[in-house]
């Protein structure tokens, strides 16, 4: 009995822990299936003006679902699976879920990105169409703009800023619980990014080291920012680390003899990745790896070897559903988007350019694979160099960017005037931090700086250590043995040395730390666990801690408060205050006190800025800026009252807002609208940011007598 008892115990265990190690796989590709399938279907529906509740619930949830069908369809357990990693994985996601749920933003009245995608997002939710109609205000006339900050003015109407892959995902808060549910939103993403990177880790180096690689993530303070508030950034993480899991539940298929398995999963990856640019156009620098890749495996195919990879089969899939995802997010940015495209011509030609080059390699390569297999063979024997070379070139880069500050001080000359926003921004930004003013400062030089801030120097130098340690063994011939890792290694170190040495961004701090968030972060959080991993096996072998588990029990132990306190450390002195609450109240007491008959026009620089596009949105009134002259904060009186009269004759009411009651004096009496007090994020660009700063806005209004 004791025996039989016992017998069906350990025939039992393993079958659990399968179990486990497939509830990981799964619950790590779901979102990246689910958010494809939604974007796959909303694109074409917001493209025919029916981005509408229904719709997307029948055609949005269906593509969801027949993703997540094919892509679950015989999933492999995670290595090594283990019960209790799972369940600490998903504890630690739901409590970030939970954390950032409970002290999340409401950045509505539009200052900087995060409130341009909650407007994007509540228009779409409202009117399920693009671009957004100007409003009668009583014919034309050349002192009304229609543009403000985050929407351009075409000749079809207003258009956004930014891809729409983003606010078409935030809008499913907005029409389940308004702007209340909008807000939670993000916090649901960043709970589902942790399960993401988590399920890498565990395919990458083990179940038992995804807890771990999910923590230190999910504690990194640029991923409790992008969190907490409506960035594209978190979305676009989902999509490209899905994208990888995908690809390596497709290897793994092949792995185990299913026939014809692997092929939905790298579509589905190549689907995933492609999509990413619909979020963030920035994705199309991210996936560049991928498409070499994809040509990479079907060169396999085409090359003669003696044991030919499988994984070559994977090549045409891949492709196939990276084109058609690189399609819908081009088909979106040049339909719905081209006027921010054209600003961002600067940096996007040339990566268009680039594109085009690893397009043409990738041809040539996959055309002549035969030819230069042959040749690379013949001079790879004579290079017995190369892998250490590559090793040392890993530990190299990382260096110079350590070095970089001492040798070089990154400066930009305002020439267009946006360069000089920007410029003017640092100055006061420097004026604020106490520096010396220098408005030409651009602060690129300290980008590992700021991932040391925000991963730790621990976390940095244990995955610089396992990126060369991979590199040696892929070009020391070990394809056979970490080919997974060869498409994770190629997208985190393009990705990083690129993002690090031009983060074409605004350099202050929380704000720059969301260029860190799509790649650089959790690509170095699962390098350097899978660098504890290893150093944990090599201590083991030697005699200090050879046959003593407890030691190495305490020495990964130890390596894990390593990963775990320094970004913890960081995080802390932000992490409990929650930012520019109190502006959904405002904002709601705003469009009680307008008239709803109104036609706003809005009579001062900041807060036309400001509330131009959050008053057509979620007051649901036609708003204007009436346009003023150079150095002046106001329009000239004569416009203004011109314009009222204009709005009086179409039969609405015209109301004019401004930010003090001074600038409404000469129209009548003023009353206040709105009356803000409350925290918004510091601004620090030399060190990590430690608290908030207060943000005050006043809105005043009168109707013209």
């Amino acid at each position: 009995m004791h025996r039989s008892g016992h017998s069906r115990g350990r025939t039992r265990l393993p079958s659990e822990r399968e179990a486990a190690g497939r509830a990981l796989a799964a619950v790590s590709v779901v979102p990246a299936l689910a958010l494809s399938g939604w974007l796959l279907a909303g694109l074409p529906l917001l493209l025919l003006g029916s981005f509408r509740p229904l719709p997307m619930a029948l055609l949005g949830g269906a593509a969801a679902l027949l993703l997540c069908t094919a892509g679950l369809r015989r999933l492999p357990a995670t290595a090594t699976p283990h019960r209790w990693a799972t369940a600490a994985t998903l504890a630690v996601a739901l409590g970030s879920g939970v954390f950032n749920g409970l002290l999340h933003g409401e950045q509505l009245i539009v200052r900087r990105d995060p409130s341009t995608y909650a407007q994007y997002a509540v228009w779409l939710a409202r009117h399920g169409s693009l671009p957004i109609p100007v409003g009668d205000f009583g014919g034309p006339d050349p002192a009304l703009r229609f543009d403000s900050m985050g929407v351009y003015m075409t000749g079809g109407g207003i258009v956004p800023q930014f891809m729409a892959g983003s606010p078409m995902t935030y809008a499913i808060g907005h029409w389940l619980g308004g702007v209340p549910g909008l807000l939670l939103v993000p916090p649901v993403l960043g709970a589902l990014a942790v399960l993401t990177v988590a399920g890498t880790a565990a395919r990458l180096a083990g179940a038992r080291w995804a807890p771990l690689a999910a923590l230190v993530f999910a504690v990194s303070l640029p991923i409790l920012y992008t969190s907490r508030t409506t960035f594209s950034e978190i979305p676009s993480l989902i999509l490209l680390f899905g994208g990888m899991n995908l690809l390596l539940d497709a290897r793994a298929r092949l792995g185990a003899a299913l026939p014809g398995a692997g092929f939905p999963s790298a579509a589905l990856a190549g689907l995933s990745f492609g999509l990413a640019l619909l979020v963030r156009i920035d994705g199309l620098r991210d996936v560049l790896p991928v498409l070499a890749f994809a040509g990479m495996l079907i060169a396999l195919r085409r090359t003669p070897r003696v044991r030919p990879l499988p994984e070559g089969r994977l090549g045409v899939p891949l492709l196939t559903g990276l084109v058609v995802g690189g399609l819908w997010g081009f088909a979106g940015g040049y339909v719905l988007a081209r006027p921010y495209l054209e600003y961002l011509s600067g940096s996007l030609i040339p990566l268009l350019a680039i594109c085009a080059v690893v397009v043409a390699l990738t041809v040539a390569g996959t055309a002549l694979a035969p030819r230069i297999a042959v040749r690379g063979r013949r001079l790879l024997r004579g290079a017995g160099w190369l892998p250490n070379a590559a090793a040392v070139l890993v530990v190299l880069v990382m260096a110079g960017f350590a070095v970089r500050p001492w040798v070089q001080t990154v400066r930009r000359d305002a020439v267009t005037p946006e360069d000089r926003l920007t410029a003017d921004f640092i100055e006061k930004t420097q004026v604020a931090n106490g520096l010396a003013k220098d408005m030409s400062r651009l602060y690129y030089e300290h980008s590992l700086d700021w991932v040391f801030w925000y991963v730790g120097i621990p976390a940095v130098v244990l995955a610089t250590v396992a990126a060369a340690v991979l590199v040696r063994r892929l070009t020391r011939g070990g394809l056979t043995e970490e080919f997974g890792w060869l498409l994770p290694l190629a997208v985190i170190g393009w990705t990083t040395v690129t993002t690090l040495w031009r983060p074409a961004i605004t350099p202050d701090h929380p704000f720059a730390s969301r260029r860190l968030v799509p790649i650089v972060i959790p690509g170095l959080v699962l390098l350097a666990v899978w660098g504890l991993r290893w150093l944990s096996r090599r201590l083991a072998r030697t005699r200090w801690f050879a046959g003593r588990p407890g030691r190495s029990r305490a020495a990964v132990a130890a390596g894990a408060l390593l990963l775990a306190v320094p970004p913890a450390i960081t995080s802390i002195g932000t992490a409990f205050t929650p930012v520019n609450r109190g502006e959904a109240a405002a904002v709601a007491g705003l469009c009680r006190a307008i008239p709803p008959n109104a036609s706003v026009l809005i009579a001062e620089r900041v807060t036309g800025d400001r509330l131009t596009q959050v008053l057509r949105g979620q007051c649901g009134l036609p708003t204007a800026r009436v346009v003023y002259p150079q150095k002046s904060d106001v329009p000239l009186r004569a416009d203004v009252l011109r314009l009222a009269e204009a709005v009086r004759r179409t039969g609405r009411v015209p109301v004019l807002l401004a930010a003090e009651p001074e600038q409404l004096m000469a129209y009548g009496p003023a009353t206040r609208v709105m009356s803000l007090r409350t925290r918004q994020d510091e601004r620090s660009l030399v060190d990590p940011p430690n608290g908030t700063w207060s943000l005050t806005i006043d809105v005043w209004m009168t109707v013209p007598i």
